[in-house]
């Protein structure tokens, strides 16, 4: 089957490239320098490794592998004739660079190499799964260009307050949604209501999260194979993301990519 194209011109690969080493680094230096580096400071709840990717002796990537909030429900959904485990798969939680490195286009794809090779050799996960950002206008260009296999969006929500710009992310809005359900007299609430959000000066936006796969063995390859509807699908471009934001009760509007102050964390509060 003949693999399909991504935008070359946004992968920079062009010479030699010095290969970045890769070793498993203490769970606090890799939080710290996430939290310096990464667009999102919320880290996930579920991780089982951090990697530390070391160009010349200096630590310029680093990659938290784990779960996300669902870990089961994620690999069912997306096998659903098969009874796959989460100790089948593992998810790329967060994933960011030195900004030199970043800026080099190519850098991402050096390290998801050195990755792969890694779990192969000290694991057993049949898939490396990852989710890229719709909502921070991310394709997934670093996995097309990695030959991971794009299977399906789907649209999300986060919040964002209208006077910070800080993004909520739905799990970090706990005591948002006991107070929620306080201001409209009832014993809970799963998403925060229009008119609670107006109360509040918070705006909810939806996007679209893209999915992809990475078989890590044989028997994870040929599972994948025995799904059609995720065989040729066309990877995503700039021109597949799209944004609303809640403008009354149920209805969304067009709104263009929105923007996020990444340096406010009253919501997205974490205890590490």
């Amino acid at each position: 089957m003949k693999r399909r194209e991504y935008d070359r011109a946004t992968s920079g690969q062009v010479g030699p490239k010095i290969i970045p080493i890769i070793q498993e680094i203490p769970k606090e230096q890799a939080v710290t320098f996430i939290q310096q580096y990464h667009y999102s400071k919320v880290m996930p709840r579920l991780n089982k490794f951090f990697l530390g990717f070391f160009m010349e002796g200096r630590l310029s990537g680093v990659v938290a592998l784990g779960w996300g909030t669902q870990p089961l429900q994620t690999i069912r959904k997306l096998f659903p004739l098969h009874v796959l485990k989460t100790t089948d798969y593992i998810e790329i939680g967060k994933m960011c660079f030195l900004p030199g490195c970043n800026n080099t286009q190519y850098f991402g794809s050096l390290v998801i190499s050195q990755m792969v090779k890694w779990l192969k050799a000290n694991t057993r996960y049949l898939y490396l799964y990852t989710l890229a950002d719709g909502i921070m206008g991310k394709c997934g260009y670093v996995y097309q260009a990695s030959n991971f296999h794009y299977v399906v969006s789907f649209t999300t929500s986060v919040y964002r307050d209208s006077l910070t710009g800080e993004k909520i992310h739905p799990r970090s809005a706990r005591i948002l949604l006991e107070e929620n359900a306080a201001f409209d007299g009832v014993a809970r609430r799963y998403w925060l209501t229009f008119n609670y959000c107006q109360y509040k000066g918070i705006e909810k936006i939806n996007g679209r999260m893209f999915r992809y796969l990475y078989p890590l063995t044989k028997s994870g390859r040929r599972i994948l194979q025995s799904y059609p509807e995720y065989q040729g699908l066309a990877y995503p471009k700039d021109k597949d993301l799209c944004f609303t934001m809640r403008s009354a009760p149920g209805t969304y509007v067009p709104i263009p990519q929105p923007q996020f102050n990444k340096e406010v964390c009253q919501f997205n509060v974490q205890r590490y």
